[in-house]
């Protein structure tokens, strides 16, 4: 029996994936197409790939909000540890004139460094970009969630975010602390009634249960984010558990972690950049968030997106059975195994040092 503690209370869920699928109304979609995997293949097959683009960049539909956002989305954890101001400046100026136009943030990342170098960066280019940031409440209430809001708006040097979500859903009680009463899922709605945000979502790394808990509250959701790799298939599949729901209910899916985390797979050998990237954006997803920090590295992204052409779902079973191996006791994705990519907030808030 596995112990209970605060490293692996998420497999103590008591709503099993079957009856939350149920729940949610795909079970029937689910079983007549062979399984998780097999309906995720399907609408990938049935889904526009590419779609409109600006700078060879491909374009995606957000769900249902008829917004049109790249396909890479430029992350901004690694993007703020880029000590020269300049440097990093100049280095999301290059991306939107590559055709990027989706940007990711947290109130949480490198402590308010990453949101007040964006709002440097984009003073004057606001209105040409998707911005997003994370509410990092990480279970704390109402209040602290729209405090959290305007000091992101502040230093982002924006009135508006085009999306705003919960950060880091990750532990077994957080869905339970998100939506109870005066919990962080009134403060998205407050947040949109009052014209502060334009749509809501969140966010998680650690199992597809958590995500599907979340799911199973009627709540208008715009996107979810969530780790979507060649090794996830095999463990704690999100793209098996979490997409098809997603697709059925036309909330749009963020893809992040393409490269595990650390890229560890690739320092290896075990697969390429390209077709890590490759086999996430041949997934039904909006966007895929990427960790950019270097010069090289958006190059290497934009190359990959501008010459992107989907997976055959043959492909994409050849790649997940040629990793299958070392993808089975979560070793490269340390993000669902450990708590060593949880955030610091969520770690206190848990009790976990």
């Amino acid at each position: 029996m596995t112990p209970k503690t605060p490293v692996n209370r998420i497999w103590s869920l008591m709503l099993g994936r079957r009856q939350l699928l149920k729940g949610l109304g795909v079970a029937g979609s689910f079983m007549a197409l062979g399984g998780p995997g097999r309906l995720a293949e399907a609408l990938a097959a049935d889904s526009p790939a590419t779609g409109t683009s600006s700078g060879d960049i491909p374009r995606r539909a957000l769900g249902k909000t008829g917004v049109q956002v790249s396909a890479l989305c430029f992350g901004g954890a690694h993007w703020g540890r880029i000590q020269d101001d300049g440097e990093a400046i100049r280095l999301l100026h290059a991306a939107i004139d590559a055709g990027v136009n989706f940007f990711d943030n947290a109130w949480e990342y490198n402590g308010g460094r990453s949101e007040e170098l964006m709002g440097k960066a984009l003073q004057g280019k606001r209105q040409q970009v998707v911005l997003m940031t994370k509410v990092c409440s990480h279970g704390r209430d109402k209040k602290v969630a729209l405090q959290q809001l305007d000091e992101s708006l502040r230093r982002l040097k924006t009135d508006y975010l085009d999306l705003w979500q919960i950060h880091e859903v990750v532990y077994e009680d957080d869905p339970d602390r998100h939506f109870a009463p005066n919990g962080a899922t009134e403060a998205l709605l407050e947040a949109k009634r009052q014209g502060k945000v334009r749509f809501i979502g969140f966010t998680g790394h650690k199992h597809p249960d958590i995500h599907l808990k979340m799911l199973s509250h009627d709540f208008p959701f715009d996107t979810c984010q969530m780790p979507l790799n060649v090794f996830d298939g095999t463990y704690r599949s999100f793209e098996r558990e979490v997409l098809p729901v997603l697709n059925q209910r036309g909330i749009a899916p963020l893809g992040m972690k393409s490269l595990t985390g650390n890229a560890e797979p690739i320092k290896q050998g075990i697969v390429q950049p390209e077709e890590a990237i490759r086999y996430v954006l041949s997934l039904p997803i909006a966007s895929l968030v990427s960790g950019i920090d270097s010069p090289q590295v958006l190059k290497q992204n934009l190359d990959i997106a501008r010459r992107f052409t989907p997976m055959t779902i043959a492909e994409m079973e050849g790649l997940r059975a040629r990793v299958a191996m070392f993808a089975m006791d979560g070793r490269y994705e340390l993000f669902k195994s450990t708590n060593r990519y949880d955030g610091p907030i969520g770690r206190q808030q848990h009790g976990i040092s």
